[in-house]
């Protein structure tokens, strides 16, 4: 009988630990503001600096996507599907190695019942102290709302180049 409850307060302790453990991200998804502002900021970090990949998949519906579209090596148009985790597992060590900041600087907004949809546009740099971006694009972000919270359902990018630069429209107004 003694060897029972001392199982039962290993097995309990143990729960009570990993309860405290879990993190409460409730304020990230709570408005539409809080949810774009904790995609850019969980990405984002100085060279070194570990992300939050647990926040980050907090972000995402079950099934959600992340489409990137680039230039193939032939020049032509391609779009690339992931996952969070596949999202986590190519890029995650890159951003640590390299240093990213991905800064919003203007930003588009539809709703319509439970649903947004949201043209944000954006300018990286290695380093927060970097005054010029290497880049620049617009991530459409698609937005479920179940009624507690916002959920990214699809984020889909496409950088910004000499073909194709961001129009006005989509730029900070000065």
């Amino acid at each position: 009988m003694k060897n029972c409850f001392i199982l039962f307060l290993v097995v309990f302790t143990l729960n009570v630990s990993a309860q405290e453990e879990k993190k409460d991200y409730t304020n990230n998804v709570a408005t539409l503001d809080s949810t774009i502002a904790t995609l850019y900021s969980v990405i984002s970090g100085d060279k070194g600096v570990k992300r939050d990949w647990d926040l980050f998949k907090h972000l995402f519906q079950k099934d959600a996507k992340l489409i990137a579209t680039n230039k193939n090596k032939k020049g032509e148009n391609v779009v690339r599907y992931m996952s969070p985790d596949d999202y986590i597992s190519t890029a995650g060590n890159w951003l640590v190695e390299n240093g990213f900041h991905e800064v919003e600087i203007s930003r588009k907004t539809q709703t319509f019942g439970n649903i947004a949809h949201v043209f944000t546009t954006y300018e990286a740099f290695n380093s927060k102290d970097d005054e010029t971006p290497f880049m620049r694009g617009i991530n459409s972000v698609q937005l479920f709302n179940d009624g507690k919270r916002w959920w990214i359902i699809n984020i889909y990018w496409t950088q910004e180049s000499e073909e194709n630069p961001i129009p006005e429209k989509y730029l900070p107004k000065e």
